[in-house]
């Protein structure tokens, strides 16, 4: 029996590969993690459209009690769906090697991610360096990590794709200390908030290799949805750009963009953007 691992694709119910619909409908137990990402169809559209009772994982069931998933995965198939790519995130790895280890056999069945979706932009994928993480700040807390790896790439003359933080299931912490179990309403982070928070470190910034606020970037968001928004210019021109609803994702670019780079972005440039390639 199987535990299998599957990628959605980025868009709703139709976007799963026969293979994978497959490997569902063979399964007697269908899982749904569900905040990595999201899925534009509610998780009741999956059941219709699939034949089958879905259960939604939280982060909580996947990376703490995931015994649950894997208790029977010996005996019976079971489908784990994913978001995108399972591959793409560290936490269906980290599943995987739980599963076999005990002697659960897994199967990954892949699909369309914002890895490869980020293409759209008109980059070449093989000139993007390590993908980044930027998380939401907080008053007291105020990473910058993420610029670092982004600094590193700049200097291998690399672009960086910055995936922007998601809030799921996040516990209110007042409701806590009155003894209630309150979740806060999802947060996802926008172009515009990710932007934000870059220039408002940028001064503390000592590397050659900085970001600057005219340092070209793209914008993108709901990437393979029917209303997929893509939008480049100076890391300024783009504080103040409507993007739309979620999920967003941002590129900053690389120092040197080549010509064909350059010709195939120009057709998100916003209006009036002042970038000029070196």
């Amino acid at each position: 029996m199987v535990l299998y691992i599957i990628g959605l694709g980025l868009f709703d119910h139709k976007d799963i590969t026969l293979r994978g619909l497959e490997a569902v409908k063979s399964s007697n137990r269908v899982y749904l993690e569900n905040y990595t990402s999201i899925l534009h169809c509610p998780h009741e559209q999956l059941e219709e459209a699939y034949g089958k009772s879905i259960e939604l994982a939280t982060r909580t069931d996947v990376e703490s009690e995931s015994d649950k998933i894997l208790e029977g995965a010996d005996v019976e198939d079971v489908s784990f769906l994913v978001v995108g790519d399972p591959v793409c995130a560290t936490t269906h790895t980290d599943l995987m090697i739980r599963a076999r280890e005990k002697g659960i056999k897994t199967r990954v069945i892949h699909n369309a991610s914002v890895m490869g979706a980020a293409g759209s932009s008109g980059l070449h994928l093989y000139n993007f360096g390590s993908t980044v993480s930027i998380p939401f700040f907080t008053s007291g807390w105020k990473p910058q990590s993420f610029l670092d790896k982004l600094e590193f790439n700049r200097r291998g003359d690399m672009h960086t794709l910055c995936l922007l933080d998601i809030k799921v299931r996040e516990p209110d912490f007042e409701a806590m200390t009155k003894g209630k179990t309150v979740y806060l309403p999802p947060r996802y982070m926008t172009v515009n908030q990710a932007v934000e928070q870059i220039i408002e470190v940028l001064p503390t910034r000592e590397s050659e290799y900085k970001i600057k606020e005219g340092t070209l970037c793209v914008g993108m968001a709901r990437l393979g949805h029917d209303d997929q928004c893509i939008k480049a210019g100076t890391l300024e021109e783009l504080r103040g750009e409507d993007f739309g609803g979620q999920l967003h994702c941002f590129i900053v670019c690389a120092e040197e963009v080549h010509e064909l780079e350059v010709e195939a972005v120009e057709e998100f440039f916003v209006e009036g953007s002042v970038w000029k390639k070196k």
